[in-house]
């Protein structure tokens, strides 16, 4: 897929199943590879995210098509909110490490 960088910003990000993620904002480059790496996406959906959270960067992967919006892979559970985590959640020392 190649596209001017200039016409990303601004465009609306979806999951595949029309869940609204955010806005566009900027772009993540590589430039030593002369590719895109990911998404920076402001005004947030606040029933996938915090609640007055800044942002968040889409990895540029998960892009499936661009048009007059931007279809990403719906990733399930990625965009928990902190407080629909598991309280039992434990890290270990050694994935903490990582």
């Amino acid at each position: 897929m190649q596209a001017e960088v200039s016409t990303l910003f601004g465009l609306n990000i979806y999951t595949e199943k029309g869940i609204y993620i955010g806005k566009v904002n900027d772009v993540v480059l590589e430039v030593n590879e002369k590719k895109a790496t990911g998404l920076a996406a402001t005004k947030l959906n606040n029933n996938m995210f915090e609640p007055g959270s800044k942002g968040v960067v889409v990895p540029f992967r998960w892009v499936l098509a661009v048009g007059d919006v931007i279809i990403i892979r719906h990733v399930k559970d990625q965009f928990k909110k902190p407080e629909e985590v598991s309280e039992d959640y434990d890290i270990s020392p050694e994935d903490e490490e990582q």
